[in-house]
């Protein structure tokens, strides 16, 4: 392998040719390295790499699989990914041949997450191994990787939390009395808990999205901060993209909240706030009414699992909500169903009791 020193620099620099995938001679040259090893293992790397062979480290497929996911996907999604590829992928795998990780391997990095003391939650746990099993598909699929040994040893965690945390009516409405001496915090919580929508989805809300005489909300949008920048993006899904109904008293808020602006644009971000400021109010205002702390997102849960006491199906919810399949609102959901399967055999037997009663009376009419 052709590594050289600089006499001036005192470093190793690496200069060679190189076939691409494509089958195009090339050359590469790389400065820098503070010693010859350093350079020659740089040099064999990106051959590798560019023959897309099995024999490339982890951290270089990583770099393949980053160039194919950057414009696949959405900036906060993309961000999200490497956060935890970075941190949780590369300092254990980072420097192994991908085709020399086994299953052995992937089982001795799951054990040393489970037993981190960092404690992190199953659903987290799932949500690393799932990343480290799509990185092993992406070789499979594009560089002859015979095996996903990430699949081949199993999956950590669970897809889903054992216990949901929701507020009930008289939860939130301990908690707005809270924080109504911020208007735009009152407004927000409030459509928030009544509507359900994500909270990307209300910081992107213009006056424009609300049908204030049919009591109507489109969502169509979605708000993300990524770094110091402000992004309006689609949807997270298709199915994302709805129109729900609103109660009056949710109009009335809204209205109040807007005809106290100053020199607002309907176009313009209804709630120019970002979700540090929903999390520091839910803060604010669980200490001051005492209710327990949730998370933003488990005001979705609130209202999902209202509709559900209130006796809507599955698939109304799952449209109200923008869910991409019922199942997803099945299996979110699931556990609170069984608290129905009581009604229903009350109303079951109430319809017999009812039928009974009816024909009896028939029966009397007749006789007489």
């Amino acid at each position: 392998m052709p590594v050289y020193k600089d006499p001036k620099r005192g470093t190793w620099f690496c200069k060679f040719y190189y076939r691409n995938w494509q089958g195009v001679n090339k050359q590469k040259m790389k400065k820098g390295f503070k010693t010859q090893k350093e350079a020659k293992a740089y040099e064999r790397d990106f051959i590798n790499t560019a023959h897309a062979s099995c024999d490339m480290s982890f951290a270089n497929l990583v770099t393949l699989y980053k160039d194919d996911c950057k414009n696949r996907l959405k900036p906060t999604t993309f961000e999200n990914k490497s956060y935890i590829i970075d941190l949780k992928l590369l300092p254990f795998f980072k420097d192994m041949p991908i085709n020399t990780i086994s299953p052995a391997t992937v089982r001795k990095w799951q054990n040393e997450l489970i037993s981190s003391e960092n404690n992190y939650s199953p659903t987290y746990l799932k949500s690393i191994h799932n990343q480290l099993s799509a990185i092993f598909n992406f070789a499979k699929k594009y560089y002859n990787l015979s095996d996903n040994p990430a699949a081949i040893c199993g999956s950590i965690g669970k897809k889903n939390a054992d216990t949901m945390q929701f507020w009930t009516t008289n939860e939130f409405n301990a908690f707005i009395e809270a924080v109504e001496d911020k208007p735009l915090s009152k407004v927000i919580f409030e459509l928030l808990f009544w509507t359900g929508i994500r909270s990307g989805e209300l910081l992107a809300l213009t006056l424009n999205d609300f049908n204030f005489k049919d009591e109507l909300l489109s969502i169509n949008k979605n708000y993300a901060r990524l770094g110091t920048e402000d992004l309006i993006l689609d949807p997270k899904t298709p199915k994302s993209k709805r129109v729900i109904t609103l109660p009056a008293f949710v109009c009335d808020s809204v209205k109040n909240y807007a005809s106290k602006l100053y020199a607002y644009n309907n176009n313009e971000r209804l709630f120019q706030v970002t979700k540090h400021y929903l999390q520091h109010e839910m803060k604010r205002g669980c200490k001051k009414s005492n209710v327990k702390k949730i998370r933003i997102h488990d005001l979705r849960h609130s209202h999902a699992s209202l509709l559900i006491e209130l006796g809507f199906s599955p698939i109304l919810i799952a449209e109200r909500l923008g869910h991409e399949k019922v199942e997803t609102t099945l299996q979110t959901y699931s556990h609170l169903y069984p608290n129905k399967h009581g009604e229903v055999a009350n109303k079951l037997q109430q319809l017999n009791d009812n039928l009974r009663i009816k024909n009896n009376d028939e029966i009397i009419l007749v006789s007489f």
